[in-house]
């Protein structure tokens, strides 16, 4: 039996068990899967209270999501996800600071996810205003860290872009927040090396409701 089958015989929250049993790429599967579920409106819903009963002993979440605060992507949702299966951080632009990089330590070392799953997604706001190279409080630093996967495709397009350039930027954000997480966390760059967990980047289709992957 897969572990995608296993996972949705599950009756409650998951357990340390079946989190353990996981390999990194089983943990993709499952972000895949979920997301398989969601655009064919085919979700598998376990009983709430069975849920809160196995999160109030302890969580042992199989992945972890990066994503955007975008109102339009539901992290859990999108992947058919349940009560203690993710781990979730959300800011602007899905971008990484030491906090985020330190959640995600945690999430991967010390409570066991096998996956870190970077999510840009079309139509980003944030990234629209690093394009637009938006200057106001403290959305000014926020935005600086987007620019460097803006600055070339500005170059290449000039000051007013197309869907599909704003598309690319996204891209290229979600790609450049990945080598971040690598070179500014040895511990999660350690534990990639070995094996022990994936970190891997994805597009999410605000109309259609897809996750495409990098």
């Amino acid at each position: 039996m897969s572990q995608i089958d296993n996972y949705l015989q599950l009756q409650g929250a998951i357990t340390p068990e079946f989190q353990q049993s996981l390999s990194a790429s089983d943990a993709m599967d499952l972000l895949k899967a979920g997301n398989d579920r969601f655009v064919a409106e085919e979700p598998v819903k376990r009983e709430r209270q069975a849920l809160l009963n196995g999160a109030s002993n302890g969580q042992a979440p199989f992945a972890a999501v990066l994503g955007c605060i975008d109102s339009r992507a539901p992290i859990e949702e999108l992947f058919d996800a349940e009560i203690g299966d993710l781990f979730v951080a959300r800011v602007a632009g899905n971008t990484v600071n030491g906090d985020i990089l330190g959640s995600l330590e945690y999430a991967c070392k010390y409570a066991g996810s096998k996956a870190i799953l970077v999510l840009g997604h079309t139509q980003c706001g944030a990234v629209k205003g690093t394009y637009a190279q938006l200057e106001d409080g403290n959305l000014t630093g926020l935005l600086q860290r987007i620019e460097p996967a803006v600055t070339a495709i500005r170059s290449e397009v000039g000051d007013n872009p197309s869907d599909a350039a704003i598309d690319r930027c996204v891209a290229s954000n979600v790609d450049l927040v990945c080598d971040r997480i690598r070179k500014e966390s040895d511990i999660l760059r350690t534990m990639e090396a070995d094996g022990a967990i994936v970190i891997a980047g994805a597009i999410y289709d605000v109309a259609t409701g897809k996750v495409s992957y990098r």
